[in-house]
């Protein structure tokens, strides 16, 4: 059994907890007094804290700094993209939710991915106009700030226009990701951009993008209307009907967008209370289950690090994602049995099948309201492109949003500066299953794909108590779960729960973070049946907890992202 390596630093507090060992390069907590912000970029967090400091809300420090990580990171967020905001309301202790999801053009229909009867490969459905849903960030982050905002609409797309034109340079994880992705270079606009001179853009080259500061120019002037009606509508369009592989997306589909207030979905796991964003998100859903489901086996008496620790969790990891791929998908399509899935009494009947002795392999799904036969097995990838962001203001207000453009760099199609999302394969490629079952997050009109976001807002006796989300594809609801019980089991700050190694399983291998401790479990887990994976699992968890001497703030020590504050 493995135990938690102390580490001596000089920026922790003597009484602080110890440091954990997890093959990564080490971040600091970072303290404030009244406000903070955590962004996947020190530029981004920059724009976030001066909102802040001009007395602007969560919500308003929220906006900037997404109008600037879609400029210095394009590979995982932008205005071609989606989000889910969660917004904790300190006036009223309220948590409320906004579903900023792509939706499937109104062409669009269950065979989009189809060729002869059969899904077509994931490249290239990614790589292609079809893959091309409405982008909904835009008019989220307009809804959330007539509800929540402070400061005027313009004033929040300063930071991101002066960065646009006279350039921002560029990341050593930008570069990397532009010199690994040949589907980037293929498409002209996009190499014309990404590759000046037909190389990479270099580590510290400064990449100006004078297209993406005028579109900003135009919405933070004259609202979002610029942005989905007339000539940029008018291009987003085009680009994606002129692909070699065309979509479907239309010009009434952009106009016509609708973000979505929805009831926050809401769990009590011991003395806290977790809120996320519910369907068609399942992260929240799928993080609380995994929750109840351990609460039996009391994760708190458990080492961190050991086998037992990594046994629990990844086979409460495969009894949820056995639910999730059955039952979760767009609520105004399908009916989703929420309350049923988040049942304690279902939760602890799910939780003692896990065996402390053996692995069961492949969970199969539970059927709390006798629908099992009636859903077909879905075969969405979900391939990680994201980014979470947080933000705490003076009042208290507190925001949680994780945005995407879905897979790195999206479908490739770049239009007036920025690169459209492929979000419509996080659906299943197949509409049923081998067995000929209808798929619920299978290909609709209109419909929202199935996510594994899970911005999450957590309560204790009800007032904002931590933020949290990462970015990661599906594997998300496993980094989420895990920092969890780092902080509320494992009495960890927030900054040492975000830095332990990943781990679980998403009802396939069980997964290890590779470079970590945890590789040393290997044979251990093997030998109770555990088909080990060890591979990269690059989270960028970002979080804000509220602790009696303040703020502290835990950025991911796997990403470049920075936690700052006042």
């Amino acid at each position: 059994m493995l135990c938690i390596c102390v580490a001596p630093s000089a920026t922790r507090a003597a009484d602080d907890p110890p440091e954990v060992a997890t093959g990564t390069s080490a971040k600091a907590l970072v303290r404030a007094q009244r406000q903070m912000v955590v962004a996947a970029n020190p530029l981004a967090s920059d724009a976030g804290r001066a909102v802040l400091r001009d007395g602007g809300s969560a919500v308003d420090a929220a906006i900037a700094m997404q109008l600037v990580l879609g400029l210095v990171e394009p590979q995982s967020s932008g205005l071609g993209g989606g989000a889910f905001l969660v917004a904790f309301d300190a006036s009223s202790d309220r948590v409320r939710t906004y579903d900023g999801r792509e939706t499937a053009p109104a062409a669009a229909a269950a065979q989009l991915f189809l060729r002869d009867g059969r899904p077509l490969p994931f490249g290239d459905a990614v790589n292609s106009g079809l893959s091309v849903g409405t982008p909904g960030v835009l008019r989220a982050l307009e809804v959330a700030h007539r509800q929540h905002g402070r400061l005027p609409w313009a004033r929040l797309f300063a930071p991101a226009i002066a960065l646009a034109e006279r350039g921002f340079p560029v990341s050593s994880r930008l570069h990397r990701q532009i010199a690994g992705n040949r589907g980037l270079y293929a498409q002209e606009a996009a190499r014309a951009y990404f590759y000046p001179g037909g190389q990479p853009a270099p580590i510290g080259h400064l990449l100006k993008n004078p297209a993406y500061a005028d579109v900003l120019r135009r919405v933070a002037s004259e609202g979002v209307a610029a942005f989905y009606e007339g000539d940029v509508a008018a291009d987003i369009v085009r680009a994606v009907q002129s692909h070699a592989r065309p979509g479907t997306l239309a010009s009434d589909d952009l106009k016509h967008y609708q973000v979505r207030e929805r009831a926050p979905v809401c769990g009590d796991y011991r003395v806290y209370r977790l809120c996320g964003m519910g369907p068609p998100s399942s992260g929240v859903i799928a993080v609380l289950q995994m929750l109840g489901m351990l609460e039996q086996h009391h994760p708190a008496a458990m080492q961190p690090l050991s086998r037992e620790a990594v046994h629990y969790f990844a086979e409460a990891g495969r009894l949820a994602f056995a639910d999730r791929e059955r039952y979760i998908a767009d609520p105004e399509f399908i009916d989703v049995p929420v309350a049923a899935l988040l049942d304690p009494r279902y939760l602890g009947w799910r939780g003692a099948q896990i065996d402390s002795r053996r692995s069961m392999g492949i969970a199969p799904p539970g059927d709390p309201v006798r629908l099992l036969q009636q859903r077909g097995q879905g075969d969405a990838a979900e391939v990680p492109s994201t980014t979470h962001l947080v933000a705490i203001d003076a009042d208290g207000n507190g925001v949680s949003m994780t945005s995407t453009i879905e897979s790195e760099f999206g479908s490739k199609i770049f239009v007036r500066g920025f690169l459209l999302n492929n979000q419509l394969t996080d659906f299943s490629l197949n509409p049923v299953d081998a067995d000929g079952r209808p798929v619920a997050n299978r290909v609709d009109a209109g419909k929202r794909p199935r996510s594994a976001m899970a911005p999450i807002v957590v309560l204790r006796d009800g007032r904002l108590y931590l933020l949290l989300g990462s970015p990661g594809g599906s594997a998300i609801i496993n980094f989420v779960a895990k920092t969890l019980i780092g902080v509320l089991d494992w009495r960890m700050d927030i900054q040492q729960a975000i830095a332990l190694p990943n781990m679980g399983s998403r009802n396939r291998d069980t997964e290890i973070e590779s470079g970590s401790v945890l590789e040393l479990l290997r044979d251990d887990l093997r030998r109770q049946g555990h088909r080990v994976n060890i591979t990269p699992l690059t989270s960028g968890l970002h979080a804000i907890m509220v602790t009696p001497d303040g703020l502290a703030g835990g950025a991911d020590p796997r990403r470049e992202g920075v936690a700052a504050g006042d």
